[in-house]
């Protein structure tokens, strides 16, 4: 990961059904951290969800049905019998990613208020409260067209061990919105880009599309990573 997915290219899988967001809904508590990259680090955090801040211009690849984006939601997961993400990456299973992006929208998306208002004092390590994966995801409603593909982790030492779910509809934020992301930089107050890990090939695996019934996500089962992490991504 990342690849490039083209949907004529795609196998539909009837198997690959809506999700049922188990635990979503539930608030949370946390520190928003700008660890300067765009992956997990070994640590992890106890945080429910990661962000990847992304480039400005879209940027196209050949093919591709995606584009550059402003900014990627990841939403780790790993399968319940693991007691740490070291041991789930060693199961071939054993970590299941969701992923989502956002787009440029003409109005304020009120959910994100709490994460832009903490971006502006991210160097304090500032703290969120009340608040859910529910509210940073589109209605359930609206993700039952997905991607399902076999990948990596996107940062060292990328792990095959990781399955991927891109969402098709993305995440609404304002110009403004977004914006709030691009001014973050590294400790050295550089603009934080150039920090994506290139398109993968994809080495004869298929990317499947969904349609059925349910499946389940739960945050019991999520790794935590949420680490305000910077870089340029395209749709994995």
């Amino acid at each position: 990961s990342p690849i490039n997915i083209v949907h004529r290219k795609t196998v539909p899988n009837k198997r690959l059904t809506p999700f049922q967001f188990n635990q979503y809904q539930d608030s949370f508590q946390s520190q928003i951290k700008n660890n300067g990259h765009s992956g997990m680090q070994d640590t992890i955090y106890c945080v429910l969800y990661h962000l990847l801040h992304l480039a400005y211009d879209a940027l196209s690849f050949d093919e591709s049905d995606f584009l550059f984006t402003f900014l990627q939601l990841h939403i780790v997961h790993m399968k319940q019998q693991h007691s740490n993400l070291g041991d789930a990456l060693k199961d071939p299973t054993g970590v299941a990613v969701l992923g989502f992006f956002y787009e440029e929208s003409l109005r304020e998306n009120r959910k994100y208020d709490p994460i832009v208002k903490a971006l502006q004092s991210i160097r304090k390590t500032p703290s969120l409260s009340d608040v859910s994966l529910e509210q940073l995801i589109p209605p359930q409603q609206n993700l039952t067209n997905y991607y399902r593909y076999k990948g990596s982790l996107t940062t060292p030492n990328c792990t095959e061990s990781v399955i991927w779910t891109v969402f098709e509809k993305p995440i609404p934020l304002s110009k403004n919105q977004l914006l709030k992301f691009s001014d973050l930089q590294f400790k050295d107050d550089k603009d934080m880009v150039d920090t994506f890990r290139p398109v993968q090939p994809l080495n004869r695996r298929v990317v499947y599309r969904s349609g059925g019934a349910v499946v389940l996500a739960s945050v019991t089962l999520l790794v935590a990573s949420f680490a305000m992490a910077m870089g340029l991504s395209q749709h994995n």
